[in-house]
Parts: structure tokens; C-alpha cells; sequence
């Protein structure tokens, strides 16, 4: 009766998502992970007073799973539950200081770290609530997340440390138990009100689903290593050298509701990847209205690919990489249809590393990418409805 249980379980899982508003983060909103009530920003006239007038904010989060898999493949779940704080002093002089951290504990779970005897390949799911680097660890699982220096004026703001940050090629991909850190310098100038550039300067990553910072050559690697265009597995995990990724990126948002974003990345000494994107956002003012966007995003090795040796690089060299999206659709009060379409060219393979975060692509979908394939044309179709009176909505 249990199994027969599980297995509906999972099987509707597969077909409606629930979203409770607690997780899910498009990559073009700024980070939300800290909920709390903002309020008037209070500042303080001394070092004393601006830690005294500072805010507290914690975040709770409990995530269940459960994979089901076919014939004499195994079986796995596991509860996740975890707890974290952040405090953020008032500003003082313009000036702000905040830290955070979390801590993750494994309620319950199948044995995580033993390896299928059928296909010899570990957990792919469950593993990823917790420490990949460390499966048998269940109770020591923590973080220091946010640590950063923040100068505010009203035209721009610079912090340096460690912070949550979103953008279309380094993300949260906020759907495990913690996103993914950044550390490094961000520069940001808001000379208009509908203008907003940014700039990046990223010396370490600690990834989704691990427990400390890596440099951002260690940081490639970490999740499963792909398959390399001679058809073996993939040799870059630590052998690349960089010294760190350059980023920057310009958007814009006119009075008629058309959102341009231009992003340019540049990781030094390994590849150069940009993206041009234009979306149509009817304003929450216009109860019916359709909705579209079109995306195109190119990449390049730079130097070797990240190595001399072909094998241990992580862009080959002899190739570049081309994609191409679309997206329609109409929304009303409670629902919203969208079609969605991209498209990555035979030019080469999209590339970028899967610990920095989730695909760009309209096509997305939770748990899958379509980073590492080239020559692919993927179709989606996605309905969405709230409910009026809950935080709930419906997803097929």
C-alpha cells in the first residue's frame, strides 16, 4: 500500500507543480530569498546606533522528495528541514554592513551516497537538499552565506563580499534547500528610473547543494562532468585556471512596457558568452493582455578553452555557440498560457557551468537543462493558475 501510494504520489507530481511562493525566482527579479517587512530605512548617526538600528530576518524551509524509478533501479527520498538568520545594520555615512547564514539538517532519507547496483551511478535528486561533496553528512550541514560591505547613494551602489545575486548566466536557481553564493564586487548605476546597469567582478562561488566557497576554476566541476565532442566523459574538473568572471549588463524598461537586457560575460581565460533579450510585460494594471519575447545568446572560447589540452578543456576551441528563443502568450486575472520556443544551432554547444545556475532559455524547466547539447529544438507549453485568495498557484 505504501509503494502504491508513492508511485501515484510522484506520478501526479510529474504532471501538476504547486508553487507556494516560497521558492521559485525568475532570473530577472532581484533576490528575494530574506522576506520581511522593509519599512522606512533607518539610519544611524554613529558606528552603535546603526547596528542597533538594524534589521533581523530569518527564513525557515522544509523540502520533501521522492524518486520512483523503474524495474530493480533504486528507490529514494528524503526530508530536508533548515533554518537561517540575516541581519543588516541601518546605514551609516551611506554605508551598510550584512550577514547571513543557514543551516540544513536531514530529517530522514535513504542512504544517499550508495551507489545503484544495476546502473553503478549515485543519487541524482535528493543528494542535492544537502552537501553533494559530503553525501554521508546528515546534522554538520551549514553556511555563511551573505557577508558584504554595501555603499548607497540614490544614483548607484558598489558592495564587496559575499552575496545572493541574479542574472541570466549566474543565478540562484533557487530549487533545493539554499541557493547559490557569490563573492566578489558589484556595481550598480541606476541613472534613469527605467535604466539599470551592472557590473560584476566574481573571485568565488559556493554552488547550490554544497557547504563552502570554491574559486571560480574549482567551482567547474563540482555537479557531474558532461561528455566531451570526442565522446568521452568530460576532463576539465581541475584543470582549469581563471581569475575570475567579468560581467556586465545594461536593461531597460520603457513606458510602454518593453523590457530590453543586454549582458556580457567574459571568464577569464575560458569562454565569452553574451545575450541580447527583448521582452513585452503588460503592466499588473492590464488584467487581459498578451505577452511575448524574443532571446539570442552567443558564445566563445577564449584562448584554450580553459586549457591547452583539448581534453581538459572546458570550450573547445574550434567552436562557437549560437541560440535563438521565443516566447507568447496571453495572461488574464488568475491564469496565464504561454508557447514557448529555442533553438541551439549546429554551430556548437551551449555551454555554461551548471553550479553557477539555471538556463536562460523560455523553454526552461525545473530539474532539466539544456546546457551541453547543440543542434536542439525545444518546444514548451506551460498554463499557470493562481488562486484568488491563496498564495497558490497551479502549474501544467
Amino acid at each position: 500500500m505504501i509503494i502504491k501510494c508513492k508511485i501515484y504520489f510522484v506520478l501526479i507530481l510529474a504532471f501538476l507543480s504547486l508553487d507556494l511562493h516560497s521558492q521559485h525566482q525568475e532570473i530577472n527579479d532581484a533576490p528575494t530569498t530574506w522576506k520581511g517587512n522593509e519599512g522606512d530605512q533607518k539610519t544611524g548617526n554613529s558606528i552603535l546606533t546603526a547596528f542597533k538600528n538594524g534589521q533581523t530576518k530569518g527564513h525557515f524551509r522544509q523540502f520533501t522528495m521522492v524518486t520512483h524509478n523503474k524495474r530493480d533501479l533504486s528507490d529514494y527520498y528524503a526530508v530536508a528541514l533548515g533554518g537561517g538568520i540575516k541581519y543588516e545594520t541601518a546605514a551609516y555615512k551611506n554605508f551598510k554592513f550584512s550577514v547571513s547564514g543557514f543551516y540544513i539538517y536531514n530529517a530522514s532519507s535513504s542512504d544517499l551516497g550508495r551507489k545503484d547496483t544495476l546502473a553503478n551511478q549515485s543519487n541524482r535528486y535528493e543528494i542535492g537538499l544537502f552537501d553533494i561533496e559530503n553525501p554521508e553528512n546528515k546534522t554538520n550541514i551549514n553556511r555563511l552565506e551573505e557577508l558584504y560591505l554595501k555603499y548607497q547613494t540614490s544614483l548607484w551602489e558598489a558592495t564587496i563580499g559575499k552575496q545572493l545575486i541574479n542574472t541570466p548566466f549566474i543565478n540562484l536557481q533557487d530549487g533545493r534547500m539554499r541557493p547559490t553564493i557569490t563573492e566578489g564586487l558589484r556595481f550598480v548605476i541606476t541613472p534613469k528610473i527605467d535604466v539599470k546597469v551592472d557590473f560584476y567582478y566574481l573571485y568565488s562561488i559556493s554552488p547550490r547543494s554544497t557547504a563552502q566557497f570554491y574559486s571560480i576554476e574549482e567551482s567547474i566541476g563540482i555537479y557531474p562532468t558532461g561528455i566531451s565532442t570526442s565522446g568521452g566523459k568530460s576532463g576539465y574538473k581541475d584543470n582549469l585556471s581563471s581569475n575570475g568572471i567579468f560581467m556586465l549588463g545594461l536593461q531597460r524598461r520603457n513606458a510602454k512596457s518593453i523590457n530590453y537586457q543586454f549582458w556580457n560575460m567574459i571568464v577569464d581565460n575560458i569562454f565569452y558568452s553574451s545575450l541580447a533579450q527583448i521582452d513585452y510585460i503588460p503592466t499588473k494594471s492590464k488584467v487581459r493582455s498578451l505577452f511575448g519575447g524574443i532571446q539570442s545568446i552567443y558564445q566563445t572560447p577564449i584562448n584554450e578553452g580553459g586549457n591547452t589540452d583539448i581534453k581538459k578543456a572546458y570550450f573547445d576551441k574550434t567552436t562557437t555557440a549560437l541560440t535563438l528563443g521565443a516566447q507568447i502568450g496571453w495572461k488574464s486575472q488568475h491564469s496565464k498560457v504561454s508557447f514557448n520556443f529555442n533553438r541551439i544551432f549546429s554551430t556548437g554547444r551551449y555551454l555554461m557551468p551548471r553550479e553557477w545556475g539555471r538556463d536562460p532559455f523560455y523553454t526552461f524547466l525545473p530539474r532539466e537543462r539544456n546546457e551541453g547539447l547543440g543542434n536542439v529544438t525545444a518546444v514548451m507549453t506551460q498554463y499557470e493558475y493562481s488562486l484568488a485568495n491563496m498564495p497558490l498557484t497551479l502549474k501544467i
